[in-house]
């Protein structure tokens, strides 16, 4: 096999493996060798659609010579157990965020691919996109002064139908902005928080809104937004949106600079960078397999934070309390 050529392998076929999909036939270097999907139908599916192998199995799967990478695209309670049977079969591994349902996962994770010397990362897809790197340079060089605050806010309704499949945001959402926070303005090291549920009676369990405030260890504030409950209609909406605001200037990005006019996989648009974004991160996930050169944009020790912050925040709710995180 062309050693140039990386093989790839989906455990699990479920939405996010079609935005993979897509950008893996955009990557020269990488192709798709074949999928596992817990049920059959949605297998034979979407292997039909990427003209590849359907494997019975994830054992047949990481068995194969032919892959060399696996990206774990399941559901988040099984990331640890897929993760581990491709490590120790010695490939490479994406992992879908969040990437575990707790600390000491994402730690058993970290230890296992330690273990193994094989590449493992987070799916931590959102700061792939150009501005964002460009964003943190500015910071990181001291082009805006020293940072005051930052914010990522999301709020794109999900329908009834579409929340039932997802937990609430806290759990489903919120690793996006603190991952994105922590890649442009540092680690987190206090955390107020409050969630809501203010537009899907038919699951009153399942918060729809949560809003974070977290103090930075560079003395700055950070304030998030993780919202399925309403759709910002005003002319500059937050639909997603970040905005870091430094003594001597400001960085700015969101979703609404390219929006298609069509339905996407989960909203009612197509916001044309959330692709670019996985197939900016796939293609530097293929580059760093292949040359074994670098260092990922965000790797296990950034997801540990996030899911440290997840459990503070989850904390902070539950007993209306400010938590420390560390």
């Amino acid at each position: 096999m062309d050693q140039k050529k990386l093989g790839i392998g989906f455990i699990g076929a479920g939405e996010i493996s079609i935005l993979h999909g897509r950008a893996i036939r955009q990557i020269p270097g990488a192709y798709l060798v074949g999928l596992w999907n817990r049920t059959e139908p949605t297998a034979r599916k979407r292997g039909k659609e990427e003209g590849c192998k359907v494997y019975k199995t994830p054992e047949e799967l990481v068995s194969d010579d032919e892959i060399e990478a696996v990206f774990v695209c399941t559901n988040l309670e099984t990331h640890l157990r897929f993760t581990r049977l491709a490590l120790e079969a010695g490939k490479h591994v994406l992992v879908e965020k969040p990437i575990c349902s707790s600390v000491a996962e994402v730690e058993e994770m970290k230890a296992v691919a330690e273990q193994s010397g094989r590449i493992c990362v987070p799916g931590h897809n959102m700061i792939h996109e150009a501005s964002l790197q460009r964003a943190r340079r500015l910071i990181a060089n001291g082009e805006i002064g020293p940072v005051v605050s930052c914010y990522v806010m999301y709020n794109i309704y999900h329908g009834d139908e579409r929340a039932a499949t997802l937990p609430g945001v806290v759990r489903h959402l919120l690793t996006h902005p603190l991952y994105t926070m922590m890649y442009l303005v540092g680690r987190p090291k206090r955390v107020a928080a409050f969630k809501a549920n203010r537009n899907h009676s038919r699951q009153p369990e399942k918060e729809d809104l949560a809003m974070v405030l977290l103090e930075l260890q560079n003395g700055g504030i950070a304030h998030l937004c993780v919202s399925f409950a309403a759709d910002d209609l005003s002319p500059s909406p937050w639909t997603y949106t970040i905005k870091v605001i430094g003594t001597a200037g400001t960085t700015h990005y969101t979703y609404q600079d390219w929006v298609e006019v069509k339905q996407g996989i989960s909203h009612s648009h197509t916001y044309t960078a959330y692709q670019d974004t996985i197939t900016n991160e796939d293609r530097a996930f293929v580059d760093l397999c292949i040359t074994g050169q670098g260092k990922p944009l965000s790797d296990l020790d950034d997801a540990l934070w996030a899911q440290k912050a997840t459990e503070a925040v989850e904390k902070s709710i539950a007993k209306r309390v400010v938590v420390d995180i560390g």
